[in-house]
């Protein structure tokens, strides 16, 4: 059993938009990610997933509105909900997703990665 130091682990990498693992909870991963600028719009058909704010402000681009999370709020994302994540400024998030998450969810792109840990 170890502890985590979330700002250590962030401190360990700079690219953004491609989640780093650092945990594992039953059958999900918590995840650390850097995010700026657009995402590309997408949905998990079988997983939910969280978006906790560390350090900045997150918009969740929704269909029917948008989603303004600040530091220290979270969202959780229901499967079947087409999102699209936007950070004006870079922003640190935590995820909390099934291990069978795709970071682009239904769509391939070049923004599809694979699963890294730190």
């Amino acid at each position: 059993m170890n502890k985590i130091n979330i700002a250590q682990k962030f401190s360990l990498f700079q690219e953004q938009w491609q989640p780093k693992i650092v945990g594992e909870l039953n059958d999900s991963y918590v995840k650390l990610a850097r995010l700026k600028g657009e995402f590309i719009w997408h949905k998990h058909d079988k997983e939910d997933e969280m978006f906790l704010v560390i350090k900045g402000m997150l918009t969740i681009k929704l269909r029917d509105g948008d989603l303004t999370l600040n530091e220290g709020e979270f969202v959780i994302i229901p499967r079947g909900v087409e999102h699209c994540p936007f950070a004006a400024d870079e922003v640190q998030v935590m995820l909390l997703e099934q291990k069978s998450t795709v970071n682009t969810g239904d769509i391939q792109s070049e923004r599809t990665v694979d699963n890294q840990w730190i």
